[in-house]
Protein backbone atom coordinates (compact mmCIF):
# COMPACT_ATOMS: atom_id res chain seq x y z
CA UNK A 1 0.00 0.00 0.00
CA UNK A 2 1.41 3.86 -1.22
CA UNK A 3 2.28 5.60 1.33
CA UNK A 4 1.91 9.30 0.33
CA UNK A 5 3.81 12.72 1.40
CA UNK A 6 0.20 14.53 1.21
CA UNK A 7 -3.30 14.41 0.80
CA UNK A 8 -4.94 16.38 -1.66
CA UNK A 9 -8.41 16.65 -3.46
CA UNK A 10 -7.16 16.96 -7.23
CA UNK A 11 -9.46 17.44 -10.28
CA UNK A 12 -9.35 14.48 -12.45
CA UNK A 13 -7.54 16.32 -15.23
CA UNK A 14 -4.30 18.73 -14.58
CA UNK A 15 -1.53 20.17 -15.45
CA UNK A 16 1.76 21.29 -13.96
CA UNK A 17 3.46 24.46 -14.61
CA UNK A 18 6.23 26.31 -12.31
CA UNK A 19 5.89 26.08 -8.72
CA UNK A 20 2.80 23.66 -8.91
CA UNK A 21 5.35 21.05 -6.91
CA UNK A 22 2.42 20.85 -4.49
CA UNK A 23 -0.13 19.79 -7.21
CA UNK A 24 0.50 16.12 -6.58
CA UNK A 25 0.94 13.77 -4.00
CA UNK A 26 3.60 10.96 -4.36
CA UNK A 27 4.64 8.23 -2.44
CA UNK A 28 7.85 8.15 -0.33
CA UNK A 29 9.84 6.30 -1.59
CA UNK A 30 9.75 8.31 -4.68
CA UNK A 31 10.63 11.75 -3.40
CA UNK A 32 14.12 11.81 -5.54
CA UNK A 33 12.01 11.30 -8.60
CA UNK A 34 9.86 13.54 -7.61
CA UNK A 35 12.37 16.31 -7.21
CA UNK A 36 14.10 15.13 -11.00
CA UNK A 37 10.72 15.63 -12.67
CA UNK A 38 9.67 19.09 -10.86
CA UNK A 39 13.05 21.00 -11.41
CA UNK A 40 13.44 19.47 -15.35
CA UNK A 41 9.58 20.62 -16.02
CA UNK A 42 11.00 24.12 -14.53
CA UNK A 43 14.53 24.63 -15.84
CA UNK A 44 15.64 22.25 -18.53
CA UNK A 45 16.63 23.65 -21.91
CA UNK A 46 14.78 21.20 -24.26
CA UNK A 47 11.87 20.94 -21.62
CA UNK A 48 9.66 21.55 -24.89
CA UNK A 49 10.67 18.89 -26.86
CA UNK A 50 11.19 16.47 -24.01
CA UNK A 51 8.16 13.82 -24.08
CA UNK A 52 8.56 12.76 -20.25
CA UNK A 53 8.70 16.34 -19.07
CA UNK A 54 5.28 18.22 -20.93
CA UNK A 55 2.78 20.37 -18.79
CA UNK A 56 0.13 18.42 -19.97
CA UNK A 57 2.13 14.79 -19.74
CA UNK A 58 0.06 13.42 -17.01
CA UNK A 59 -3.77 13.65 -17.23
CA UNK A 60 -4.39 12.57 -13.30
CA UNK A 61 -2.53 12.00 -10.21
CA UNK A 62 -2.30 8.22 -10.84
CA UNK A 63 -0.34 8.37 -14.40
CA UNK A 64 2.51 10.84 -12.40
CA UNK A 65 3.27 8.35 -9.45
CA UNK A 66 3.59 5.22 -12.17
CA UNK A 67 5.93 7.24 -13.96
CA UNK A 68 7.83 8.36 -11.16
CA UNK A 69 7.96 4.68 -9.88
CA UNK A 70 9.04 3.32 -13.51
CA UNK A 71 12.68 3.46 -12.46
CA UNK A 72 13.27 2.71 -9.07
CA UNK A 73 16.81 3.75 -9.37
CA UNK A 74 16.94 7.97 -9.52
CA UNK A 75 20.00 8.07 -12.12
CA UNK A 76 17.93 5.87 -14.29
CA UNK A 77 15.10 8.31 -13.92
CA UNK A 78 17.43 11.38 -14.92
CA UNK A 79 18.92 10.25 -17.95
CA UNK A 80 15.49 8.33 -19.34
CA UNK A 81 13.34 12.52 -18.64
CA UNK A 82 15.95 13.88 -20.01
CA UNK A 83 15.79 14.45 -24.25
CA UNK A 84 17.73 12.84 -26.36
CA UNK A 85 20.45 11.77 -23.64
CA UNK A 86 23.82 10.11 -25.04
CA UNK A 87 23.74 7.81 -21.61
CA UNK A 88 20.39 6.60 -23.12
CA UNK A 89 21.06 6.57 -26.80
CA UNK A 90 24.45 6.95 -27.74
CA UNK A 91 26.89 10.16 -28.43
CA UNK A 92 26.14 10.10 -32.52
CA UNK A 93 22.17 10.86 -32.33
CA UNK A 94 22.38 12.82 -28.62
CA UNK A 95 20.71 16.31 -28.09
CA UNK A 96 21.62 16.42 -24.48
CA UNK A 97 25.57 15.23 -24.18
CA UNK A 98 26.17 17.16 -20.99
CA UNK A 99 23.46 16.83 -18.12
CA UNK A 100 24.25 14.63 -15.34
CA UNK A 101 23.76 14.06 -11.45
CA UNK A 102 25.59 13.27 -7.84
CA UNK A 103 24.30 11.43 -5.12
CA UNK A 104 25.41 14.14 -2.98
CA UNK A 105 24.93 17.61 -3.61
CA UNK A 106 28.54 18.87 -1.39
CA UNK A 107 30.35 16.72 -3.73
CA UNK A 108 29.30 18.21 -6.49
CA UNK A 109 30.07 21.73 -4.82
CA UNK A 110 33.06 21.13 -3.73
CA UNK A 111 34.52 19.86 -6.97
CA UNK A 112 33.14 23.44 -8.53
CA UNK A 113 34.81 25.19 -6.09
CA UNK A 114 38.16 22.99 -7.19
CA UNK A 115 38.08 20.43 -4.08
CA UNK A 116 38.23 16.78 -4.58
CA UNK A 117 39.63 13.76 -3.47
CA UNK A 118 42.67 13.20 -6.27
CA UNK A 119 46.51 11.65 -5.94
CA UNK A 120 46.95 14.86 -7.92
CA UNK A 121 48.02 13.29 -11.32
CA UNK A 122 46.09 14.38 -13.77
CA UNK A 123 46.57 12.29 -17.16
CA UNK A 124 45.28 11.42 -20.45
CA UNK A 125 44.27 8.05 -21.83
CA UNK A 126 44.55 6.38 -24.84
CA UNK A 127 44.52 3.18 -26.57
CA UNK A 128 46.83 1.32 -28.92
CA UNK A 129 45.95 1.48 -32.60
CA UNK A 130 43.97 -2.24 -33.50
CA UNK A 131 44.15 -3.49 -29.62
CA UNK A 132 41.73 -2.89 -26.57
CA UNK A 133 44.75 -2.52 -23.99
CA UNK A 134 45.13 1.46 -22.74
CA UNK A 135 48.31 3.65 -21.41
CA UNK A 136 48.00 6.92 -19.59
CA UNK A 137 50.65 9.73 -20.09
CA UNK A 138 50.86 12.45 -17.12
CA UNK A 139 49.59 15.62 -18.08
CA UNK A 140 50.48 17.75 -15.30
CA UNK A 141 50.90 17.26 -11.28
CA UNK A 142 49.04 19.63 -8.90
CA UNK A 143 51.23 20.89 -6.82
CA UNK A 144 50.77 20.21 -2.77
CA UNK A 145 49.33 17.19 -3.51
CA UNK A 146 50.37 13.26 -3.05
CA UNK A 147 51.97 13.22 -6.53
CA UNK A 148 53.68 16.12 -6.13
CA UNK A 149 56.02 14.05 -3.31
CA UNK A 150 56.09 11.02 -5.47
CA UNK A 151 58.77 10.37 -8.42
CA UNK A 152 56.71 11.15 -11.66
CA UNK A 153 55.95 13.44 -13.61
CA UNK A 154 54.50 15.48 -16.50
CA UNK A 155 55.24 13.27 -19.77
CA UNK A 156 55.55 10.03 -18.14
CA UNK A 157 53.61 6.71 -19.65
CA UNK A 158 52.12 3.96 -17.24
CA UNK A 159 49.86 0.94 -18.50
CA UNK A 160 49.94 -1.04 -15.47
CA UNK A 161 47.85 -0.81 -12.29
CA UNK A 162 48.62 -2.83 -9.37
CA UNK A 163 50.20 -5.01 -11.91
CA UNK A 164 47.11 -5.42 -14.09
CA UNK A 165 47.58 -4.24 -17.79
CA UNK A 166 45.06 -1.43 -18.66
CA UNK A 167 42.64 -2.04 -21.21
CA UNK A 168 38.90 -1.19 -22.19
CA UNK A 169 37.01 -2.95 -19.53
CA UNK A 170 39.63 -2.31 -16.69
CA UNK A 171 41.17 1.04 -16.75
CA UNK A 172 38.00 3.31 -14.92
CA UNK A 173 37.58 0.53 -12.21
CA UNK A 174 41.48 0.18 -11.92
CA UNK A 175 41.94 3.73 -11.93
CA UNK A 176 38.72 5.27 -10.48
CA UNK A 177 37.13 3.02 -8.63
CA UNK A 178 37.31 1.98 -5.03
CA UNK A 179 40.75 2.19 -3.81
CA UNK A 180 42.19 5.56 -2.68
CA UNK A 181 45.81 3.90 -3.23
CA UNK A 182 46.97 2.32 -6.21
CA UNK A 183 50.55 1.31 -7.65
CA UNK A 184 51.14 2.36 -10.97
CA UNK A 185 53.81 0.26 -13.80
CA UNK A 186 55.07 2.50 -15.60
CA UNK A 187 56.75 2.60 -19.43
CA UNK A 188 58.58 3.82 -22.27
CA UNK A 189 57.45 5.09 -25.76
CA UNK A 190 60.37 4.13 -28.39
CA UNK A 191 59.12 4.90 -31.77
CA UNK A 192 55.43 3.97 -31.96
CA UNK A 193 56.21 1.30 -29.60
CA UNK A 194 55.23 1.39 -25.31
CA UNK A 195 57.19 -1.30 -23.70
CA UNK A 196 56.92 -1.92 -19.48
CA UNK A 197 59.74 -0.59 -17.63
CA UNK A 198 60.87 -1.67 -13.97
CA UNK A 199 59.73 1.82 -12.44
CA UNK A 200 56.39 1.66 -10.25
CA UNK A 201 55.17 4.56 -8.45
CA UNK A 202 52.26 4.30 -6.22
CA UNK A 203 49.51 6.94 -5.46
CA UNK A 204 46.84 7.89 -2.78
CA UNK A 205 44.40 9.92 -3.39
CA UNK A 206 43.46 12.24 -0.05
CA UNK A 207 40.21 14.05 0.31
CA UNK A 208 40.08 17.65 0.21
CA UNK A 209 42.65 18.52 -2.36
CA UNK A 210 42.55 22.23 -3.93
CA UNK A 211 44.06 22.60 -7.43
CA UNK A 212 44.72 26.17 -7.86
CA UNK A 213 44.15 26.50 -11.87
CA UNK A 214 46.34 29.15 -12.48
CA UNK A 215 49.22 26.38 -13.16
CA UNK A 216 52.01 28.55 -14.51
CA UNK A 217 51.76 32.12 -15.07
CA UNK A 218 54.98 33.91 -16.57
CA UNK A 219 56.43 35.91 -18.72
CA UNK A 220 59.17 35.51 -22.10
CA UNK A 221 60.95 37.41 -23.94
CA UNK A 222 61.66 36.87 -27.76
CA UNK A 223 63.14 39.27 -30.27
CA UNK A 224 62.02 41.55 -28.31
CA UNK A 225 58.88 40.96 -27.69
CA UNK A 226 57.23 40.37 -24.13
CA UNK A 227 54.90 37.47 -24.59
CA UNK A 228 52.57 36.29 -21.42
CA UNK A 229 51.89 33.10 -21.17
CA UNK A 230 49.17 31.30 -18.71
CA UNK A 231 48.10 27.80 -18.34
CA UNK A 232 44.74 27.64 -16.99
CA UNK A 233 43.31 24.75 -15.64
CA UNK A 234 39.49 25.36 -14.70
CA UNK A 235 37.45 27.99 -14.22
CA UNK A 236 37.46 28.16 -10.84
CA UNK A 237 35.37 30.74 -9.22
CA UNK A 238 37.27 30.79 -5.94
CA UNK A 239 40.49 31.50 -7.79
CA UNK A 240 39.53 34.97 -9.48
CA UNK A 241 41.48 37.11 -7.51
CA UNK A 242 44.88 35.03 -7.85
CA UNK A 243 43.83 35.01 -12.06
CA UNK A 244 43.45 38.98 -11.50
CA UNK A 245 46.83 39.39 -9.54
CA UNK A 246 48.77 37.04 -12.55
CA UNK A 247 47.31 39.35 -15.11
CA UNK A 248 48.34 42.57 -12.46
CA UNK A 249 52.09 40.41 -12.99
CA UNK A 250 51.75 40.31 -16.82
CA UNK A 251 51.02 44.33 -17.32
CA UNK A 252 54.07 45.10 -14.57
CA UNK A 253 56.25 43.24 -17.21
CA UNK A 254 55.33 45.05 -20.20
CA UNK A 255 53.71 42.42 -22.26
CA UNK A 256 52.32 43.18 -25.40
CA UNK A 257 51.16 39.17 -26.27
CA UNK A 258 49.08 36.71 -24.79
CA UNK A 259 49.29 32.76 -24.85
CA UNK A 260 46.22 31.67 -23.27
CA UNK A 261 46.84 27.79 -22.38
CA UNK A 262 43.69 25.99 -22.41
CA UNK A 263 44.77 22.78 -23.69
CA UNK A 264 43.20 20.66 -20.42
CA UNK A 265 40.42 23.15 -19.29
CA UNK A 266 36.93 21.75 -19.02
CA UNK A 267 35.45 24.28 -18.30
CA UNK A 268 33.37 25.56 -15.03
CA UNK A 269 32.07 29.15 -13.90
CA UNK A 270 30.70 31.29 -16.23
CA UNK A 271 31.51 34.40 -14.07
CA UNK A 272 34.94 32.82 -14.24
CA UNK A 273 35.17 33.37 -17.95
CA UNK A 274 33.81 36.89 -18.28
CA UNK A 275 35.98 37.81 -16.05
CA UNK A 276 39.01 36.29 -17.88
CA UNK A 277 38.08 37.61 -21.24
CA UNK A 278 37.49 41.13 -19.69
CA UNK A 279 41.48 40.42 -18.44
CA UNK A 280 42.38 39.75 -22.26
CA UNK A 281 40.26 42.07 -23.69
CA UNK A 282 38.77 45.16 -21.46
CA UNK A 283 36.82 46.60 -19.08
CA UNK A 284 33.51 48.00 -20.97
CA UNK A 285 30.80 47.15 -18.86
CA UNK A 286 28.43 48.08 -22.20
CA UNK A 287 29.85 45.75 -24.52
CA UNK A 288 28.00 42.05 -24.39
CA UNK A 289 30.37 39.33 -23.85
CA UNK A 290 27.37 36.38 -23.91
CA UNK A 291 23.97 36.31 -24.05
CA UNK A 292 22.35 33.34 -22.79
CA UNK A 293 19.17 31.32 -24.13
CA UNK A 294 16.89 29.65 -21.86
CA UNK A 295 14.05 27.26 -22.32
CA UNK A 296 10.39 29.21 -23.21
CA UNK A 297 9.49 29.48 -19.51
CA UNK A 298 12.41 30.95 -18.57
CA UNK A 299 13.10 33.49 -20.97
CA UNK A 300 11.00 36.04 -20.80
CA UNK A 301 12.20 36.18 -16.52
CA UNK A 302 16.15 36.37 -16.40
CA UNK A 303 18.67 38.74 -18.54
CA UNK A 304 19.77 37.14 -21.11
CA UNK A 305 22.81 39.44 -21.29
CA UNK A 306 26.75 39.28 -19.51
CA UNK A 307 28.52 41.85 -20.28
CA UNK A 308 32.30 42.35 -19.65
CA UNK A 309 33.53 43.30 -16.26
CA UNK A 310 35.49 46.41 -14.91
CA UNK A 311 35.86 44.38 -10.96
CA UNK A 312 36.15 40.99 -9.89
CA UNK A 313 33.53 39.34 -7.65
CA UNK A 314 34.58 40.84 -4.62
CA UNK A 315 35.25 43.98 -5.93
CA UNK A 316 38.69 44.43 -6.94
CA UNK A 317 39.56 46.65 -10.44
CA UNK A 318 40.17 44.25 -13.49
CA UNK A 319 43.65 44.28 -14.32
CA UNK A 320 43.15 44.34 -18.52
CA UNK A 321 45.72 43.83 -21.10
CA UNK A 322 43.15 45.41 -23.77
CA UNK A 323 44.30 43.43 -26.67
CA UNK A 324 43.56 43.28 -30.05
CA UNK A 325 44.45 39.65 -30.54
CA UNK A 326 45.52 36.85 -28.33
CA UNK A 327 46.66 33.20 -29.09
CA UNK A 328 44.59 30.47 -27.64
CA UNK A 329 46.13 26.78 -27.40
CA UNK A 330 42.96 24.40 -27.40
CA UNK A 331 42.48 20.92 -27.47
CA UNK A 332 39.54 18.22 -27.49
CA UNK A 333 40.00 18.48 -24.11
CA UNK A 334 39.10 22.62 -24.04
CA UNK A 335 35.25 22.43 -23.51
CA UNK A 336 32.46 24.57 -22.15
CA UNK A 337 33.25 27.69 -20.21
CA UNK A 338 36.75 27.11 -22.29
CA UNK A 339 35.46 28.01 -25.47
CA UNK A 340 32.95 30.32 -24.14
CA UNK A 341 35.85 32.44 -23.59
CA UNK A 342 36.84 31.99 -27.37
CA UNK A 343 33.67 32.65 -29.08
CA UNK A 344 32.68 35.09 -26.38
CA UNK A 345 35.97 36.84 -27.34
CA UNK A 346 35.47 36.25 -31.13
CA UNK A 347 33.19 39.69 -31.75
CA UNK A 348 36.15 41.97 -30.46
CA UNK A 349 39.27 40.47 -30.54
CA UNK A 350 41.22 38.10 -33.19
CA UNK A 351 41.77 34.53 -31.21
CA UNK A 352 44.32 32.79 -33.20
CA UNK A 353 43.33 29.18 -32.42
CA UNK A 354 46.36 26.96 -32.32
CA UNK A 355 45.81 22.98 -31.42
CA UNK A 356 42.75 20.74 -31.89
CA UNK A 357 39.07 20.92 -32.91
CA UNK A 358 37.77 21.86 -29.20
CA UNK A 359 35.00 19.39 -27.08
CA UNK A 360 31.94 21.43 -28.47
CA UNK A 361 29.60 22.41 -25.02
CA UNK A 362 28.02 25.76 -25.66
CA UNK A 363 25.25 24.60 -23.05
CA UNK A 364 25.53 26.20 -19.76
CA UNK A 365 23.92 24.28 -16.04
CA UNK A 366 23.15 24.90 -12.85
CA UNK A 367 23.55 22.87 -9.58
CA UNK A 368 20.18 21.59 -8.49
CA UNK A 369 19.03 20.46 -5.32
CA UNK A 370 16.10 19.61 -3.45
CA UNK A 371 14.82 23.08 -2.20
CA UNK A 372 11.36 23.55 -3.51
CA UNK A 373 10.90 27.00 -1.76
CA UNK A 374 14.32 28.29 -3.84
CA UNK A 375 12.95 26.78 -7.26
CA UNK A 376 15.21 23.49 -6.81
CA UNK A 377 18.51 26.03 -7.15
CA UNK A 378 20.83 25.45 -4.74
CA UNK A 379 22.46 28.23 -2.68
CA UNK A 380 25.09 27.76 0.17
CA UNK A 381 23.27 29.97 2.40
CA UNK A 382 20.30 27.77 2.36
CA UNK A 383 21.47 24.55 3.06
CA UNK A 384 19.47 24.18 5.86
CA UNK A 385 16.60 24.33 3.77
CA UNK A 386 17.25 21.36 1.36
CA UNK A 387 14.81 18.18 2.22
CA UNK A 388 17.11 16.12 4.67
CA UNK A 389 15.79 12.55 3.44
CA UNK A 390 18.42 12.56 0.39
CA UNK A 391 21.60 14.59 -0.97
CA UNK A 392 20.97 14.27 -4.88
CA UNK A 393 21.38 16.48 -6.87
CA UNK A 394 21.34 17.47 -10.71
CA UNK A 395 23.22 19.17 -12.89
CA UNK A 396 20.89 19.70 -15.72
CA UNK A 397 21.42 22.20 -18.96
CA UNK A 398 19.16 24.76 -19.07
CA UNK A 399 20.36 26.87 -21.70
CA UNK A 400 22.47 27.98 -24.32
CA UNK A 401 25.07 30.92 -24.88
CA UNK A 402 26.19 33.11 -27.69
CA UNK A 403 28.24 35.75 -28.16
CA UNK A 404 27.48 39.27 -29.21
CA UNK A 405 26.82 38.48 -32.86
CA UNK A 406 24.38 35.92 -32.06
CA UNK A 407 26.88 32.39 -32.87
CA UNK A 408 26.60 29.59 -30.70
CA UNK A 409 26.92 26.39 -32.96
CA UNK A 410 29.64 25.08 -32.12
CA UNK A 411 28.35 21.38 -30.97
CA UNK A 412 30.91 20.11 -32.99
CA UNK A 413 33.63 22.04 -31.13
CA UNK A 414 35.71 25.23 -32.58
CA UNK A 415 38.26 24.67 -35.49
CA UNK A 416 41.71 25.49 -34.64
CA UNK A 417 43.80 28.19 -37.14
CA UNK A 418 46.54 26.59 -36.66
CA UNK A 419 46.12 22.44 -36.13
CA UNK A 420 48.42 20.70 -33.77
CA UNK A 421 48.98 17.66 -31.67
CA UNK A 422 50.43 16.95 -28.37
CA UNK A 423 53.77 14.41 -28.99
CA UNK A 424 53.45 11.75 -26.57
CA UNK A 425 57.23 11.21 -27.37
CA UNK A 426 58.30 13.94 -26.49
CA UNK A 427 55.39 16.69 -24.53
CA UNK A 428 58.02 19.23 -23.21
CA UNK A 429 57.45 21.51 -20.15
CA UNK A 430 54.89 23.66 -20.00
CA UNK A 431 55.86 27.43 -19.93
CA UNK A 432 58.62 26.52 -21.81
CA UNK A 433 59.46 28.55 -25.06
CA UNK A 434 60.61 25.16 -26.67
CA UNK A 435 57.35 23.24 -25.61
CA UNK A 436 55.26 22.51 -29.04
CA UNK A 437 52.04 24.35 -28.49
CA UNK A 438 54.10 27.20 -26.86
CA UNK A 439 56.66 26.92 -28.99
CA UNK A 440 54.28 27.37 -32.15
CA UNK A 441 52.33 30.40 -31.00
CA UNK A 442 55.77 31.89 -30.62
CA UNK A 443 56.52 31.27 -34.05
CA UNK A 444 52.93 32.97 -35.32
CA UNK A 445 53.32 35.85 -33.21
CA UNK A 446 57.06 36.93 -34.20
CA UNK A 447 56.60 35.86 -38.08
CA UNK A 448 60.04 33.72 -37.84
CA UNK A 449 59.82 30.27 -39.79
CA UNK A 450 60.37 27.94 -36.92
CA UNK A 451 63.73 25.69 -36.90
CA UNK A 452 61.95 22.72 -35.09
CA UNK A 453 60.28 20.44 -36.94
CA UNK A 454 56.20 20.10 -36.20
CA UNK A 455 55.79 16.67 -37.48
CA UNK A 456 54.31 14.30 -34.69
CA UNK A 457 55.75 10.83 -34.80
CA UNK A 458 53.17 9.91 -31.84
CA UNK A 459 50.13 12.27 -31.93
CA UNK A 460 48.06 12.08 -28.92
CA UNK A 461 44.50 10.30 -29.61
CA UNK A 462 42.59 10.41 -26.23
CA UNK A 463 39.67 8.46 -25.74
CA UNK A 464 39.58 9.94 -22.08
CA UNK A 465 41.06 11.25 -19.18
CA UNK A 466 41.63 12.08 -15.32
CA UNK A 467 39.43 15.81 -15.62
CA UNK A 468 36.08 13.56 -16.70
CA UNK A 469 35.97 11.44 -14.10
CA UNK A 470 35.44 14.22 -11.47
CA UNK A 471 31.87 15.27 -10.08
CA UNK A 472 32.30 17.92 -12.70
CA UNK A 473 33.17 16.61 -15.36
CA UNK A 474 33.17 19.50 -18.40
CA UNK A 475 30.45 21.27 -16.89
CA UNK A 476 29.66 24.76 -17.10
CA UNK A 477 27.97 26.57 -14.60
CA UNK A 478 25.81 29.37 -14.51
CA UNK A 479 26.93 31.70 -11.36
CA UNK A 480 24.70 34.82 -11.89
CA UNK A 481 21.25 32.91 -10.79
CA UNK A 482 21.79 32.85 -6.97
CA UNK A 483 21.35 36.82 -7.26
CA UNK A 484 18.09 36.52 -9.42
CA UNK A 485 14.40 36.78 -8.30
CA UNK A 486 13.32 33.09 -8.47
CA UNK A 487 9.31 32.82 -9.69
Amino acid sequence: MRKFIALLLLSAVFSCTDQDDEAFIYPNDSEVQHFMWQGLNQWYFWQADAPNLGDNRFATNEEYIDYLEKYTDPEEFFYQTCYKHSRIIGEANAIDRFSFLNKDYRVLVNSLNGISKSNGMEFGLVRFQGSSDIFGYVRYIVPNSDAATKDISRGEIFNRVNGVKLNNSNYANLLFGGDDTYTLGMADINGNVVTNNNKEVTLTKQEGLVENPILVAKTVEVDGIKIAYLMYNGFTSSFNEELNTAFAQFKSEGVTELVLDLRYNPGGSVNSARLLASMVYGTNTNEVFIRQRWNDKKQATYSSEDYFASKTDKGTAINSLNLNKVYVLATRSSASASELVMNGLAPYVNVIHIGEQTRGKNEFSVTMVDDVANDYIYSPARENKINPNHKWAMQPLMGRNENAEGFSDYTDGLVPNIEIKEDLSNLGELGDPNEAFFSRAIQEITGKTAKRDYTNPMPVEEISNSKLFTPTKDNMYLDKIESLPLQ
